[in-house]
């Protein structure tokens, strides 16, 4: 936090009005500082650590790429920094994208402003939003566990297209390690893991993002 002791936070949204929404909501807030935006993934990495943010609020779905890249990228290098993501995908996709990026948490684009403020404040105390059962249970069907009658099948998110390096990847994302840790287990150049999480996003989402 600030030497004033308020939350730093930055806010990535292609949308300008919804962007501008999210700041006027967060900085009339007390306690609650605005301390950078962006509109685009490519220029996200290096300015958020710039500003030295206690949360990023970041939209998943961009133009140029995805927040969930965003997120990983900016936890490999700042830690510290607590992601929220925001999303108008339903609940199981949402938890979906929030596990694959390491975020704190996620939040739908449907939120109330005070449910908003509140989910800040407890990812910037260190809280984490997500219940690690419903994490585990989704991670569990993308191994391919789970029934048929339950809503995310590893089977439709195309699970079966994933190489055995993906694979291996996809499982330590689940174990909530970075890009760079994920680098460090395997021995690979944390470019190459980048590489691996584009293409697991690519496979495992294109159905999800059709329908949105």
């Amino acid at each position: 936090m600030s030497e004033e002791g308020n939350i730093r936070v930055f806010l990535l949204d292609d949308h300008e009005v919804v962007r501008r929404g999210v700041h006027d909501l967060l900085s009339a807030a007390e306690g609650v500082q605005i301390v950078g935006e962006a509109g685009n993934a490519a220029e996200a990495p290096d300015r958020i650590p710039a500003t030295h943010p206690d949360v990023a609020v970041l939209d998943v779905r961009l133009p140029d790429g995805s927040g969930v890249e965003v997120c990983r990228e900016v936890r490999s290098h700042a830690p510290t920094v607590a992601c929220l993501m925001l999303t108008s995908f339903a609940d199981d996709e949402a938890l979906f994208d929030a596990v694959m990026a390491g975020a704190a948490g996620y939040v739908p684009k449907v939120i109330r402003g005070d449910d908003l403020i509140q989910a800040v404040r407890e990812v910037a105390a260190g809280h984490s939003l997500l219940d690690p059962k419903a994490t585990a249970k989704v991670m569990e069907r993308l191994r391919g566990g789970g029934t048929r009658s339950e809503s995310v099948q590893a089977d439709d998110l195309g699970l079966s297209e994933l190489t055995s390096p993906e694979q291996r990847v996809l499982d330590l994302i689940g174990e909530g390690l970075t890009n760079r840790q994920i680098g460090e287990r395997l021995g690979e150049r944390e470019r190459t893991v980048k590489r691996h999480v584009t293409a697991i996003l690519g496979k495992l989402a294109t159905e999800r993002h059709s329908v949105e």
